[in-house]
């Protein structure tokens, strides 16, 4: 950013320039060279690119490097990297320094420069951006779209309000590595298995880690195996992680749950609640649904009501949302709410921007894929989105899903960091049931249910969740339980199938 503001800089008539105060990054660079606990204890986090004088910006990005290697970083200690700065020669040379720390202004107001040097770089690039909307706007060719202009717009500002954009800055290898760090000492905090979000499955959390910031993971399944059941599990582990941490005095930054944003295309928000009360008061859906329950029971889902009431999660169940139309409410509610997680239910009834993607439901598909996990990638955080499966895998004597049943389009696969599978073997086992055994029936009718019926036993209330690609680690299968009743998904006493291989 610092190279763009030089330009503008460049250009303004003389009357005008771009909001800067170089007095002040000077004192609080002075400040910070005098005692280098000041930028321990900042406001805002301050980049380089946050400062108007380039030069400004080359000294600081050197002092957070020094201090990263636990050094003491004076004058002194910057002298060996600026002796061939050109730019800082105009400005006095290595003299220009030392004449930093000649006053100690800075020191009885550096949380007030940082603050005042942040705000200054957010007007600057609002101002750019500002430009490049007029500059946009202007241009009326037929190759236009104005609603992709203003979902460009919105992401724009959504750039600024977040950091003055400093996500489209090139971080150092110096700075991913401090950030790799710090996700590996998360997951050594939380006993050794999760670096991410929580799914709320143990069994699961070990085998993937947890939900990662950035990662698209689609989960997958034919109808009737429960992958809205396991969405709104995941959801409602997320949120209620994060109220107990926050409870226990745990930062929110530091907990392993979330608030969560749900994008419903398929269900309505009471539907979705009505899943989450039955799964948490213990009573069937059905029977909420019918009224079919005792004062006992309405007294127990009372008392479940009030918990979630206070849960952070925020349902949209606006029908045939286009993927621009998301990303922007996405961004909303990471702005307001702070979202960790997004899901949605499900990505084949979102739309895409072309008003021609009907002709090619492959290439819609495939943008739609794309712009969740740019999503995924501009808001850091794990979206999840569920996916229908092609009707192949009725077809197949063994019904478990594969990569090549995801529907429609491969790039789905391709810009996927993790793809599961969700199979429960005892919906086909039920769905094959022998004739019952009646008077008069031969002896191989009855050995033929008596089989079924042992066959129902082993696979009742079991489900498999296949990791059929993950970037982060091994493919594998987690074994869970499924009450069909009230929809929760929950880990085995034993799970002993959760470590087998699955490629």
């Amino acid at each position: 950013m610092a190279d763009q503001a030089l330009l503008f800089r460049q250009d303004e008539p003389a009357t005008r320039s771009l909001p800067a105060n170089i007095e002040a990054e000077a004192a609080f660079l002075g400040a910070v060279l005098i005692d280098n606990r000041v930028i321990e204890d900042l406001p805002t986090q301050l980049v380089p690119s946050h400062f108007y004088e380039p030069v400004h910006g080359r000294i600081y990005e050197r002092i957070l490097q020094l201090l990263d290697r636990s050094a003491v970083v004076t004058p002194v200690t910057l002298r060996p990297y600026f002796e061939s700065d050109e730019a800082l020669k105009e400005l006095g040379g290595l003299a220009y320094l030392a004449r930093l720390t000649a006053d100690g202004q800075g020191l009885l107001a550096a949380r007030e420069l940082a603050q005042q040097i942040y705000d200054l770089a957010l007007l600057r690039e609002l101002i750019m951006v500002g430009r490049n909307l007029v500059d946009s706007a202007m241009d009326t060719s037929e190759t236009v779209s104005p609603m992709e202009q203003v979902e460009n717009a919105e992401a724009a500002l959504y750039n600024v309000a977040e950091g003055v954009s400093e996500n489209s800055q090139a971080l150092s290898f110096s700075s991913a590595t401090r950030t790799a760090i710090q996700g590996i000492e998360k997951a050594l905090n939380s006993g050794g298995h999760i670096s991410g979000k929580t799914t709320g499955l143990t069994s699961l959390n070990e085998r993937v880690g947890g939900l990662h910031d950035s990662d698209l993971i689609i989960l997958a399944g034919r109808p009737g195996m429960g992958k809205t059941s396991l969405a709104t599990n995941i959801a409602f582990n997320a949120a209620n992680r994060l109220l107990d941490d926050i409870k226990d005095g745990i930062e929110a930054k530091d907990s392993v749950g979330a608030p969560v944003a749900f994008f419903s295309l398929e269900m309505s928000a009471d539907q979705l609640a009505t899943r989450i009360l039955a799964e948490q008061s213990g009573i069937s859906s059905s029977n909420l649904r019918m009224g079919r329950i005792s004062r006992e029971d309405f007294q127990q889902l009372s008392f479940a009501s009030q918990r979630l009431a206070e849960l952070p999660l925020y349902i949209d169940d606006t029908p045939a949302l286009t993927i621009a139309a998301l990303r922007t409410r996405a961004r909303r509610l990471k702005r307001r709410h702070d979202i960790g997680l997004i899901i949605v239910d499900y990505l084949q009834l979102l739309q895409g921007t072309s008003s021609r993607g009907s002709d090619n439901r492959v290439n819609e598909i495939s943008e739609i894929s794309r712009g969740l996990k740019t999503l995924a990638k501009e808001l850091n955080v794990p979206v999840i989105a569920l996916s229908q499966l092609s009707r192949a895998v009725e077809s197949r004597d063994d019904k478990r899903p594969q990569l090549s049943d995801l529907r429609e389009s491969g790039s789905i696969e391709q810009d996927a960091d993790m793809v599961w599978f969700i199979f429960r073997e005892e919906y086909y086992v039920l769905a094959r049931e022998p004739k019952k055994a009646q008077d008069g029936d031969g002896a191989d009718v009855v050995e033929k249910h008596d089989k079924w019926m042992e066959e129902r036993a082993r696979v009742h209330n079991l489900a498999e969740l296949i990791v059929a690609k993950q970037r982060h680690g091994a493919t594998g299968k987690v074994t869970l339980l499924f009450d069909a009743g009230i929809t929760r998904f929950s880990d085995l006493a034993d799970d002993g199938a959760a470590g087998d291989r699955y490629d």
